[in-house]
């Protein structure tokens, strides 16, 4: 049974979980290096983050700065920040009562498939929040998880982006959970116009237990990646 490390930072900010993410991923990016270089098998390590941010918007390498709405004046007086970092996708909002999960994998351990490590994300919020009674589903061409996709009421409650290298990934998934849709009015999410966002408290019209999701979430996981989580 393969063996990721799970650890739940809680509240932190964008910019010391993201230069977390970036020492382990480095740690397992330098493991492959030497194994290559001098035809070794040293084993590498996979992680699992789950932390939650304070007010930020994050836009991806190939994202649209003219999708952030604000000026940096505004976003101060929202006491929030924003990062242009090195993910895929365009712009997202991170916040208090979001779920964000960092899945930080050497796919060799697991599959070399990129495009099914994405559908396995967002298979494991269908599954999680369909225990809820929230239909997940996919919307094609647009990552992510969406609810009544091909209706007029297409929203997405659960944003994905990620970043690999020599099989190694880092960034994931941010689900919202009890979340203050509110600022995501002042983005253009995902570069996408026209399409509403969800939040599990909105659909249910009540306050969601986030570490009961917690849990369901890691279930789901570990089921869909043949996986166990140790602390």
């Amino acid at each position: 049974m393969k063996k990721i490390h799970l650890q739940d930072l809680g509240a932190m900010d964008y910019k010391l979980a993201w230069d977390y993410q970036e020492s382990l991923f480095d740690e397992i990016i330098q493991i492959k290096r030497k194994n290559r270089n001098e035809s070794l098998s040293l084993p590498t390590k996979n992680h699992f983050l789950f932390v939650e941010h304070p007010h930020v918007y994050t836009l991806g390498k190939s994202g649209d700065f003219n999708n952030l709405l604000l000026t940096e004046d505004q976003l101060k007086a929202k006491e929030a920040s924003f990062y242009k970092i090195n993910r895929g996708g365009d712009i997202t909002y991170h916040g208090p009562g979001q779920i964000v999960g960092y899945p930080i994998l050497d796919l060799d351990n697991f599959f070399t498939d990129i495009h099914k490590f994405m559908r396995y994300l967002e298979e494991t919020i269908i599954k999680t929040i369909a225990e809820y009674g929230i239909k997940g589903e996919r919307s094609e061409g647009e990552t992510g998880v969406w609810l009544d996709v091909g209706t007029p009421f297409a929203r997405k409650i659960c944003a994905l982006g990620v970043r690999s290298s020599r099989w190694v990934t880092m960034h994931g998934f941010a689900l919202n959970v009890n979340t203050d849709l509110g600022y995501f009015d002042h983005i253009i999410p995902c570069g996408i116009r026209g399409k509403a966002v969800a939040s599990m408290q909105g659909e249910l019209r009540k306050s969601v237990n986030q570490n009961e999701v917690k849990i369901k979430i890691l279930k789901h996981f570990a089921e869909l990646f043949e996986a166990e989580f140790i602390n």
